[in-house]
């Protein structure tokens, strides 16, 4: 099993994560979501890969589109 690189808190402290598309089940969603939300939708590997790009750049937010139709975007704060 793999861990976060980042803890929860230090995630939360750092960005606000919005998720935009379709869910594996057909629903619609275009929410905020935690962080135990976003591993539950694309898993523990992506997001660490997401959340190392976003710490890399130094932009208002990060945008990061998967093949399957979602988008998340982490917002600095």
């Amino acid at each position: 099993m793999t861990t976060l690189n980042y803890t929860t808190r230090e995630i939360n402290l750092d960005f606000r994560i919005k998720v935009y598309g379709r869910t594996d089940d057909g629903r619609r969603i275009n929410t905020l979501m935690g962080v135990s939300g976003i591993i539950d939708l694309i898993g523990v590997e992506l997001l660490n890969k997401f959340l190392e790009r976003a710490y890399r750049l130094v932009s208002d937010k990060t945008v990061c589109k998967l093949r399957r139709g979602l988008v998340v975007t982490f917002y600095n704060k």
